[in-house]
């Protein structure tokens, strides 16, 4: 699957929003990514996830365990891991507290797991997913995304791999561009959501 055509999936199905959003990370940016718009059509994110599973065996071969960090990665997590022919698992925070491995999951001895994130914006979730794998026998291998905003900046701790890598500026509160500024801000995103 190219770019474009990845991008096409978004723009379908009204995921590729223009605006001004202040994302989960505290950023602002005008473009936001509304991947559960993809995640709710299943023959999309079917289509997404393939995609994605071959890129991650033609680059790291065969791997037995995806994980996901809760709540936005669990669904392409499980679908990818579906193509890979590998066991989905996801790693959850405690109330205030770091990502962690719960519900019996693990990484045993001789496994080798990638962690698969929806989108990647500054790689801090996939950081903390990753450090809550690091006492874990198994091997995390890299990692993957439908789409790095990040213009491949977002640095993981592991080989970042994805369909789309775009660079969609984001922005400190304190230094939006003055169109940007001129707009009404809104906050999409499921981390937002859970604070209302």
């Amino acid at each position: 699957m190219s770019p474009d055509e990845v991008l096409a999936e978004f723009r379908e199905a009204g995921a590729l929003l223009e605006g001004h959003f202040i994302l989960s990370s505290g950023l602002h940016s005008g473009t936001f990514l509304q991947k559960m718009a993809i995640f709710s059509e299943p023959p999309r994110t079917e289509r997404l996830c393939r995609a994605l599973a071959a890129v991650i065996a033609a680059r790291f071969g065969p791997v037995d365990i995806v994980v996901s960090p809760a709540v936005g990665g669990i669904v392409p997590g499980y679908e990818t891991a579906r193509h890979l022919g590998a066991r989905a698992i996801f790693v959850e925070r405690d109330p205030g507290g770091p990502f962690t491995l719960r519900r019996g999951f693990a990484i045993p001895a001789g496994a080798r797991a990638v962690i698969v994130e929806d989108i990647v914006t500054t790689g801090l979730s996939a950081r903390e997913c990753l450090a809550a794998l690091r006492a874990e026998p198994g091997a995390v291998v890299g990692a993957a995304c439908l789409i790095d905003r990040s213009g491949g900046r977002g640095e993981i701790g592991v080989p970042l791999l994805s369909l789309v890598t775009l660079d969609i500026p984001a922005y400190p509160a304190d230094a939006l561009p003055p169109d940007l500024a001129a707009l009404p801000a809104v906050k999409p995103g499921s981390r937002a959501a859970a604070k209302t």
